[in-house]
């Protein structure tokens, strides 16, 4: 397929645009964030006690925006699919473990890398632990990169997405992944009345957020255990 404005990297004469226009995007989504409330560590970590589920409903609209957006474009020939995956190989079982890991980051800080800066640039101190936190870390495992061998590189699958995992088109992918949105946004506000119930109770058993975390538990299980399952398709290049 041909499109009208091919996927390029940065270079030249491009790169000082791209550097240009990466500086306002970034000004305006940490603007967003902030108003959002995503400068505060209570509400980002509101999602994993139940009680606040604005993190889900910004975080997934954006993404579900940007899906629509890039199928629609796809369809219209203004931007190609394939070269924009082939950039992001999948690594399956380091991107588990990182993500293991940076969620386990998220919920003892109150923070993710961005939201870290948002509240950094805020002057909150626990944003600039965090950001201090963060670089360590990166410092870390700069070092110890090398002893983790072939690990970094396993589970190498190519630019897998979701369409040529399941085999099907990548509107009929877009609107699945609309319809759980709108189903993660119904049940979020459904569990975040059950808590604020709970809360409000005299003598609360917190059962409701016990339910929530097993609910939440086998979701990931249930995620994981997908992995397993045949594509249906043939492997992607």
């Amino acid at each position: 397929m041909t499109t009208i404005f091919p996927i390029e990297a940065l270079s030249d004469e491009r790169r000082a645009l791209g550097m240009a226009v990466a500086v306002v995007v970034g000004i305006g989504f940490g603007f967003v964030l902030e108003r959002s409330g995503f400068g505060r560590a209570q509400k980002l970590v509101g999602q994993f006690y139940g009680y606040d589920f604005t993190v889900l409903k910004v975080m997934f609209t954006a993404i579900v925006t940007a899906m629509l957006g890039l199928v629609v474009l796809s369809s219209a020939g203004v931007v190609d699919l394939a070269a924009i995956q082939f950039n992001y190989p999948t690594y399956l079982w380091p991107m588990i473990v990182g993500g293991l890991l940076l969620g386990a980051g998220f919920v003892m800080s109150g923070y993710c890398p961005g939201t870290s800066l948002v509240a950094t640039a805020s002057g909150k101190l626990d944003g600039v632990s965090t950001v201090l936190g963060v670089v360590a870390g990166g410092l870390v495992y700069a070092h110890v990169e090398p002893a983790l061998g072939a690990f970094p590189n396993s589970g190498k699958l190519g630019a897998l997405s979701l369409s040529a995992w399941l085999g099907l088109p990548a509107p009929i992918v877009a609107a699945f992944v609309v319809a759980i949105a709108i189903a993660a946004f119904l049940a979020g506000e459904r569990i975040e009345r059950m808590v604020a119930g709970a809360a409000e109770a005299v003598a609360p058993t917190g059962a409701a957020r016990k339910w929530i975390f097993v609910g939440l538990v086998a979701v990931a299980l249930a995620g994981v255990a997908m992995l397993a399952l045949p594509t249906g398709t043939s492997a992607a290049p």
